[in-house]
């Protein structure tokens, strides 16, 4: 009897690999393990009565034997969606379990079960092994306490395996431009679909000639209705997917410019509270926070988050409320006819308001040395860690940066890459950095942190193959390097904005107070977050004095929508 078939609680395999009786495909398994058999029964019934038409639940009674039936299930070509594990387990405790699964299966979600005294255990397994939750026994009413747990992990889990499979295939070269600005779109925006690398992969080079598309002509997207596109823009193939709406209406209450976390956040609260709410995005829902690895202090998630969970969950929810949203659109110009506000569009249209908020964030700014601008998008990336992650598996990845965003995209990036080195101009990264990233960034053995250094120079031949860095004595030394990710702080996206919504001398839009000048039109003074054109608000990163946190700008994307209320009871 193979270690999966006995203790499955579905028909077994056969010695082939088959089922018996069954269809090849078979549905993703969660994977039970406790040593106790009537917890173990327990937990298997109720996730048969919760999933059991979508998910094969298969048992195990200790951690070795939950190892082998994983190996097995990898080796048959099986999904694996979810992990639960006892943390009390004699001879390897559910963590211990965990951490070693997590090799064999690293996309399963992982769930510790434990009593209320192993509490710590699990808090310190978020850390270890990027627990997604725990659960403590015992979970009665199952229908509140164990089901909506799973499902919501297991949604998330069905976005991502969605996300790898079926789709949008590209085709190209992995330190081509081109090629790295569709994998970006299809990724920021969710759209199902692989990235091949010409050089790398056979399958990649054999739907070339299948197709017919030159080497001449890459990147090739090829979609699922056969149409094969070579050399799309991402607005041409955001075209070709229908991803490209129009609005719906001639008027709104509020127009949103920005889908970052204050936008979004407005977005949910203007559409739920009857105000017809459109929210406009240049590049795709999420932001710069979109593109997080692992956004880890955000309150009601102890387990932590990725960027692209956030804004997944945040568009479902803006949509299911009524909001419209539209990407890859962006904003040219913003002007005042009486009691409207006209936002014009850069493919010409017009949306007309009676209040605007204006939440555009911000966007990296880049590194003026030689070779780097020559080198972005073929091995010189700004923010883009997440989509680039898996393609430097065993290389040297540098990160240039002390701030959040460089911290966790070091960390996420110690998962893959051999060497992480962090480039940090300060002498710290306690004054720029949060302490539990600190404290993560510490413990990692493959990852350097060498402060006082800065990038002078990248090097390449069509893509990054070293840089030159100035060391904290002075002295500069040259480097081999694979990828470059560069987080060096932000300017605001205000250029397009008429001087009549008062900025700071460095492009932040004022508000409040701070706005009231002396061409403020009202006898009133502006609320906390209008601007100085009336009916005109502002939220998130590219307000002036604002706390670049994603908190703070999910509060201040809400908290606009109560303005926008008082503003509209007045007019």
């Amino acid at each position: 009897m193979t270690p999966a078939s006995a203790v499955t609680d579905q028909p077994a395999v056969s010695d082939r690999g088959q089922p018996t009786g069954e269809p090849p495909r078979r549905n993703p398994v969660i994977l039970v393990v406790d040593d106790e058999p009537a917890v173990l029964a327990a937990v298997a019934r109720d996730m048969r009565k919760g999933f059991g038409a979508r998910y094969r639940i298969v048992r195990a009674g200790s951690g070795d034997e939950a190892l082998e039936a994983l190996r097995e299930l990898v080796r048959r070509a099986e999904q694996v969606a979810m992990l639960v594990a006892d943390q009390r387990m004699p001879g390897l405790s559910g963590t211990d379990y965990l951490v070693r699964a997590r090799e064999i299966v690293p996309s399963a979600k992982r769930v510790l079960l434990t009593a209320y005294a192993d509490t710590e255990a699990a808090i310190q397994a978020i850390n270890e092994v990027d627990l997604d939750y725990y659960l403590l026994k015992p979970w009665d009413p199952p229908e509140e306490e164990l089901i909506p747990v799973v499902e919501d992990l297991l949604t998330t889990w069905e976005a991502g395996a969605a996300l790898e499979s079926g789709g949008v295939r590209v085709i190209g070269h992995r330190f081509s431009r081109a090629t790295h600005d569709l994998r970006d779109f299809l990724a920021r925006n969710r759209v199902p679909g692989r990235v091949m690398d010409v050089e790398r992969e056979a399958e990649a080079r054999q739907l070339l000639k299948v197709t017919g598309a030159q080497d001449d002509r890459l990147p090739v997207a090829l979609l699922e209705d056969g149409t094969v596109l070579e050399r799309p823009t991402v607005l041409e193939l955001a075209e070709r997917l229908g991803i490209v709406g129009q609005p719906a209406s001639d008027h709104y209450d509020l127009v949103i410019v920005g889908g970052g976390p204050a936008g979004l956040a407005a977005a949910v609260y203007g559409a739920s509270e009857g105000l017809r709410t459109i929210m406009v995005e240049r590049e795709a829902p999420g932001g710069q926070a979109g593109m997080s690895s692992r956004i880890e202090n955000y309150l009601g998630f102890p387990a932590g988050l990725s960027g692209s969970d956030l804004t997944r969950r945040a568009t479902d929810q803006a949509r299911r409320l009524g909001a419209e949203l539209l990407t890859l659109l962006d904003t040219t110009r913003l002007r005042v006819e009486g009691s409207g506000r006209i936002v014009e569009l850069s493919d010409g249209g017009t949306l007309s308001a009676s209040t605007v908020l204006i939440a555009s964030g911000v966007s990296y700014r880049q590194l003026d040395c030689p070779g780097f601008r020559e080198l972005t998008g073929q091995g010189i990336y700004y923010g883009a860690a997440v989509t680039e992650a898996r393609s430097c598996a065993d290389q040297h990845v540098v990160v240039i940066g002390g701030a959040n965003s460089a911290g966790q995209a070091a960390v996420y990036f110690s998962n893959y890459a051999t060497r992480v080195t962090m480039l940090v101009r300060g002498d710290s990264l306690e004054r720029s950095m949060s302490h539990y990233l600190i404290e993560q960034i510490e413990a990692l053995a493959n990852v350097e942190v060498r402060t006082g250094a800065e990038a002078v120079a990248a090097e390449g031949d069509g893509r990054l193959r070293a840089l030159r860095i100035r060391n904290a004595d002075g002295s500069e030394t040259t480097e081999e390097v694979d990828a470059c990710f560069v987080f060096i702080g932000a300017r605001p996206l205000t250029d397009w904005l008429a001087a009549d919504v008062a900025r700071d001398d460095r492009g932040y839009i004022l508000a409040g107070l701070d706005a009231k000048g002396d061409g403020w039109p009202l006898p009133r003074d502006p609320f906390p977050l209008e601007t100085s054109v009336p009916g005109v608000f502002v939220a998130g990163d590219v307000r002036a004095h604002s706390i670049k946190r994603v908190a703070s700008a999910v509060g201040e994307g809400s908290m606009a929508v109560s303005l926008v209320h008082q503003y509209l009871a007045e007019a």
